[in-house]
């Protein structure tokens, strides 16, 4: 099947090559053009690209996969956009000048629990994981690695007003992540379900820290 659509937003051509690679993973509803936004405010020196989810949502957008109820995802559909999204991924690094050593995955609701399964199934391509407002999808078919994530960081955000994915689901993957030994930063923020200035900033730092020796 062909790559899942994606945007790759421009890039200092005079910044050093072969560049940190970071994808960009949007939430339910929503579309490639939403994480976007966030460029101005990271890294310049990240090759980032957003890709659009699979699969049209019925209310607008798009969606990674369908929801019983939340924690309960359509498990066909996250493990075909899981595939998906590996192979997209792998066009991506051959498409670009990227060091896919480098490859960082920033995911937001929907996004972040896709950013999960990715890294948790092959830790060896992510160097690291921001995870905001969401959280491990467990029960899955899909083979996480937890004893293999000694490369793999995460940053994990969640907003303590969250109504749409309530904070205990960001607790509950900090518990998974400590359970596993993972290295991993846990922030909460008193917010709804999005993204805040603060953690933003703090998202971005822990990005730019990993991403470049230099920091």
């Amino acid at each position: 099947m062909p790559p899942l659509f994606h945007r790759i937003a421009p890039r200092d051509a005079s910044a050093p090559s072969p560049a940190p690679l970071l994808v960009l993973l949007h939430g339910r509803g929503s579309d490639e053009n939403d994480l976007l936004g966030l460029t101005p405010y990271l890294d310049p020196r990240f090759q980032v690209v957003s890709i659009r989810a699979p699969r049209k949502f019925s209310y607008g957008g798009y969606t990674w996969y369908d929801l019983f109820e939340i924690g309960k995802p359509n498990v066909d559909h996250l493990v075909e956009s899981h595939q998906l999204l590996l192979e997209t991924i792998d066009s991506i690094q051959r498409e670009l000048p990227v060091d896919p050593d480098r490859t960082f995955l920033l995911g937001f609701s929907m996004g972040a629990m896709m950013s999960f399964a990715m890294a948790l199934t092959h830790p060896e391509r992510i160097r690291g994981v921001v995870a905001h407002s969401g959280y491990v999808p467990e029960g899955t078919p899909l083979p996480y690695r937890w004893k293999d994530l000694g490369r793999t960081e995460f940053f994990v955000a969640h907003g303590t007003e969250d109504p749409i994915v309530p904070v205990e689901m960001g607790r509950r993957s900090e518990e998974l992540l400590r359970s596993a030994g993972a290295s991993f930063t846990y922030q909460e923020y008193p917010i709804p379900h999005t993204i805040s200035d603060e953690s933003l900033s703090d998202l971005a730092d822990w990005l730019r820290q990993r991403a470049f020796s230099d920091g």
